[in-house]
C-alpha cells in the first residue's frame, strides 16, 4: 500500500523546511478537495446562502497540526507558511512539549475523572519553582551521607533527580518504572543513590504535584502519553481536530512524539515529517532521533541533495572528518581555512576581537555576516569580546544570553525596596544594597522631547549602562555611599532610612540628591503605612507602583532593563499564585512576609534568568555579530559568512556538557536500561563531533577561523579533538603577525 505520508531527509539547508512549506500548499491549494474543510469549514456552500452560528460551528472539519523543534523554530515556521501562503490560511505552530501542555490542560476535566483527582484548575509550575517546592519536600530525605554519596549539592541533587522524572516521561516510561530503568542501567555502581530511593522520591512528588493541581513539564508528559493518548474518548477528539500533521526537525522531539505521530496516521491522518541527518541537537535532553527515524517506514521517504560540492561544506566536510578521526592523515586544509593561534586565552580573546574589527572596517564583510561560535562560553570570554567589539562601534547579539534577573541593578534595588517595606526582612539588607537603590530610584525624569534630540549615531555609540549611569541619576554612587553609611539604620525587623539631617555634613549630599532622597524617603514611609492598614494587596502590586514611579515615569528605558523587569514581574506573579494554592490547600503557621523573605532569596540564588520575548527584534536582521555556544547556535538554524571557531584546541568540542542531562542514555527507546560503558561514550562523543563538524560547516558560506591557544583559562594545556584541523591550516595568523595586532592597520 502506498503511503501518502512524506518522510523529507538531508543535511542541514538542504531545503528541508521550504520542502514541508511547499507541501504544506499543495494540501489547501484550491484544486484540493479538502481545501475547504481545512480553514473555511464551510464545505459544499454557495456565498449566497447564510448558515446560522451555530450550525456553522456543528461543521467544524479537521485542520493541520504544525509543529517545530523549539520556540525560535517555531515562530519562524510559522511566519513562513503565512507568507507563502499570503496570509489565507492561518497556522498555529506548536512545539512537542507546548502541544502537549495544551492538550493536557483542555482535556483536564477527562484526567480528573481517569485518576480521581480533586476537581481544581491546573498551574504549571516553573522549573525554578518546581526545584524549590521539591527541595522543601526531599529535604528531610536528603541528609549529609545522601549527599555525600551524590557528590553533589543540595540543588544540584535535586534538579538531577527531576530530570529523570522528565527523561522518562519524553520516552514514554512511567515514573513507576524509572526504578527498574536506572537498577538495569546502573548496575553496580555505587557511586550513585540507590534507584529503590529515587524511584519512591520522584512517586512521592508527582503525587504530590497532582493532589494540588501542579503540572511540571515531566509530569505533563506522562499525563499526556501514559493517559490522554491511550483514552478512546480523547483519540476521537483528536482524529477530529487533525487530519494532516506537518513537523519539522523531528530528530530532535521525543519519543512520545513518534507515538502521537503514529496515532494519527493510524487514524487515517496524513504527514510530512523532516529529518537532518547531521541534527540531534538535542540528544541527550530528551531527544530520541534513532526512534523517531523509524516513521520512515509508514512514508514515502525523499532524498534531498546536501550542499553541492562547491560550497564551503561541501569541500571540507569530508577532509575535517578526516583529519580529525585519523589524525596521521597527511592533509592540508584550503586557504578559506584560517588559524589564529596565541599561546594565552586573553590574548586568544583581544587578538580575535582584532581581525573581526580589521574585517568589518575594511568592509571584508558586515556585522550580522559573522558568527563567534565557542563550545562554552565564560563570563569572562563574552565580555571581553562584547568589550572590544562595542568599543569599535560593532553591536554583538548573544543568542540565549540567559543571565541570572539578580545581575541587574534595577532587580536588586527593587528587592532592597521590599526589605525595606515589609517587616522581617531586615537581615536581607547591608548598607551596600541600600546604596545601589538610591543610585537605581533617583533616575533624572527627561522630557520626550529631550530623548528626540538624541541622535541615533549617538545613542551607538555609547551603551545603555553608560548613559544611566552618568547623566539619568541624581544620586551618584559617592553620595549614595555617603547617605547609606550615616543615614541607613540596620534592624533585624525594621530597617529604616534617617532623614538627610542625620548626616552632620548634609550640605556635602548636594540639592539634587538631597531632594531626590527625601522623595524616596517619603515614598517609602508612605508604603509601609499602608502596608501596616494592608492596603497593599500583594508585593506584585508594590513591586508595580516602584516601577511607575522610580523607572518607568514615561521614559525610555533600554530593552534589557525592559526585559529583566516584565520577568521579574512574571516570576513574582507566578510565584504568589503557587503560594495562594498551596495555602488554599494545606494551611501553613507562617506570615506572609515568609514568602517575600523566599522569593527574595529565590531570586538571589540565580536560578531565574530574563528570557525576554520576544527574542526576534521587529524589522530587519540586526546588524550585529553572533556570539553563541555550539548548541545555542545549532538550535537557531542560522548561517552566515564566516565563522570564527573560539577555542579550537578544547576538549569541550566532543563532550555534551550541560546539553547532556545524568542517566539521558538509559531511557532511549532503542536501548532501554542499558549500562553506559566507557566504549558507549567513546563512540557518542565521535558521532557528536562528525554531527558538530557537518552542522556547523553547512552553516558557513565563505570563511571559516579556528581560534586556538595554547592554554586554558585554567593554565592547561588544550589537546582537544580538532587540533589537527588547527595543524593543517594553511594561513596561520599568529602573534607575529603586525598586520591583525593593530586595530588601525
Amino acid at each position: 500500500m502506498v503511503s501518502h505520508s512524506v518522510w523529507i531527509v538531508g543535511t542541514s539547508r538542504s531545503g528541508k523546511t521550504a520542502r514541508l512549506v511547499e507541501q504544506f500548499c499543495n494540501w489547501v491549494q484550491p484544486e484540493n478537495k479538502y481545501t475547504e474543510s481545512f480553514y473555511t469549514k464551510k464545505p459544499g456552500r454557495r456565498k449566497a446562502t447564510r448558515i446560522p452560528e451555530f450550525l456553522y460551528l456543528k461543521q467544524t472539519e479537521p485542520g493541520v497540526l504544525v509543529l517545530a523543534a523549539n520556540d525560535d523554530n517555531r515562530r519562524e515556521l510559522g511566519d513562513i507558511i503565512v507568507t507563502s501562503t499570503l496570509g489565507k490560511y492561518p497556522v498555529r505552530a506548536k512545539t512537542p512539549l507546548g502541544f502537549f501542555q495544551d492538550e493536557v490542560i483542555l482535556f483536564w476535566p477527562l484526567l480528573i475523572d481517569s485518576l480521581n483527582l480533586k476537581a481544581q484548575f491546573p498551574v504549571r509550575l516553573r522549573p525554578e519553582t518546581e526545584q524549590e517546592l521539591a527541595t522543601k519536600l526531599w529535604r528531610p530525605q536528603l541528609d549529609e551521607e545522601i549527599l555525600r554519596i551524590a557528590g553533589v549539592n543540595e540543588s544540584r541533587l535535586v534538579r538531577r533527580i527531576l530530570d529523570l522524572l522528565q527523561l522518562a516521561a519524553y520516552s514514554g516510561i512511567p515514573c513507576e518504572d524509572i526504578t527498574q530503568i536506572l537498577a538495569r542501567g546502573l548496575g553496580e555502581n555505587t557511586t550513585t543513590l540507590e534507584p529503590e530511593f529515587l524511584g519512591s522520591l520522584l512517586l512521592d512528588w508527582r503525587n504530590w504535584c497532582l493532589e494540588r493541581g501542579l503540572l511540571t513539564y515531566g509530569i505533563i508528559t506522562e499525563l499526556y502519553s501514559q493517559h490522554l493518548l491511550s483514552d478512546r474518548n480523547y483519540q476521537q477528539h483528536l482524529a477530529k481536530r487533525y487530519q494532516r500533521v506537518l513537523a519539522d526537525d523531528v530528530d530532535d522531539y521525543p519519543s512520545v512524539a513518534r507515538l502521537l505521530f503514529e496515532l494519527l496516521l493510524d487514524q487515517g491522518a496524513v504527514g510530512a515529517f523532516s529529518y537532518n541527518l547531521d541534527g540531534a541537537v538535542r540528544l541527550g535532553l530528551g531527544a530520541d532521533p534513532n526512534y523517531l527515524e523509524g516513521l520512515a517506514e509508514r512514508c514515502r521517504v525523499e532524498i534531498l541533495t546536501g550542499p553541492p560540492p562547491e560550497s564551503l561544506g561541501g569541500q571540507l566536510t569530508k577532509q575535517m572528518v578526516e583529519l580529525v578521526t585519523e589524525p596521521m592523515v597527511l592533509l592540508s586544509l584550503p586557504e578559506i581555512v584560517h588559524s589564529i593561534q596565541t599561546t594565552s586565552r586573553a590574548q586568544l580573546l583581544r587578538q580575535t576581537a582584532e581581525v573581526i574589527t580589521n574585517a568589518i572596517q575594511s568592509r571584508q564583510v558586515q556585522p550580522e555576516q559573522v558568527a563567534i561560535i565557542a563550545p562554552g562560553l565564560d563570563a569572562i570570554a563574552r565580555y571581553t569580546l562584547v568589550e572590544i567589539l562595542v568599543k569599535q562601534n560593532i553591536q554583538v547579539e548573544s543568542l540565549n544570553d540567559q543571565r541570572p534577573l539578580i545581575s541587574s541593578p534595577i532587580i536588586r534595588a527593587l528587592l532592597t525596596m521590599l526589605a525595606l517595606v515589609y517587616p522581617g526582612l531586615g537581615r536581607l539588607v547591608d548598607r551596600d544594597a541600600v546604596a545601589e537603590m538610591l543610585v537605581v530610584l533617583s533616575r533624572k525624569q527627561q522630557p520626550p522631547d529631550a530623548i528626540n534630540r538624541v541622535s541615533t549615531e549617538a545613542i551607538s555609540r555609547v551603551s545603555n549602562t553608560d548613559v544611566i549611569n552618568r547623566v539619568s541619576t541624581d544620586i551618584d554612587p559617592v553620595r549614595a555611599g555617603l547617605i547609606a553609611d550615616y543615614c541607613f539604620l540596620p534592624h533585624p525587623d525594621r530597617p529604616n532610612l534617617l532623614p538627610v539631617s542625620a548626616f552632620e555634613r548634609w550640605d556635602r549630599i548636594g540639592y539634587a540628591a538631597t531632594t531626590a532622597y527625601n522623595e524616596i524617603l517619603e515614598w517609602l514611609e508612605q508604603q509601609r503605612s499602608q502596608q501596616e492598614l494592608r492596603l497593599i494587596p500583594s508585593p506584585i502590586s508594590l513591586l508595580d507602583r516602584a516601577i511607575q514611579r522610580f523607572l518607568w515615569n514615561g521614559s525610555n528605558l533600554p530593552y534589557e532593563q525592559l526585559a529583566a523587569l516584565r520577568e521579574l514581574l512574571e516570576t513574582a506573579q507566578h510565584y504568589w499564585e503557587i503560594d495562594t494554592r498551596l495555602r488554599q490547600i494545606a494551611p501553613v503557621e507562617t506570615t506572609p512576609h515568609t514568602t517575600v523573605i523566599e522569593f527574595i532569596q529565590l531570586l538571589r540564588r540565580g536560578t531565574i534568568t530574563a528570557n525576554a520575548y520576544p527574542v526576534r527584534p521587529i524589522g530587519g536582521v540586526r546588524k550585529a555579530v553572533t556570539l553563541a555556544t555550539i548548541f545555542q547556535y545549532r538550535s537557531s538554524r542560522r548561517s552566515h559568512r564566516w565563522h570564527f571557531w573560539l577555542d579550537a584546541g578544547s576538549p569541550l568540542w566532543a563532550k555534551g556538557g550541560a546539553a547532556t542531562l545524568f542517566g539521558a542514555p538509559f531511557f532511549l527507546r532503542d536501548r532501554l536500561g542499558e549500562p553506559w560503558t566507557a566504549e558507549d561514550e567513546k563512540l557518542a562523543e565521535e558521532q557528536r563531533l562528525k554531527r558538530i563538524l557537518a552542522d556547523l560547516l553547512s552553516r558557513v558560506s565563505e570563511r571559516v577561523y579556528l581560534c586556538h591557544s595554547d592554554l586554558a583559562v585554567n593554565g592547561q594545556e588544550q589537546l582537544g579533538p580538532l587540533l589537527p584541523l588547527v595543524n593543517a591550516c594553511v594561513t596561520v595568523i599568529s602573534e607575529a603577525n603586525e598586520k591583525f595586532r593593530s586595530p588601525a592597520s
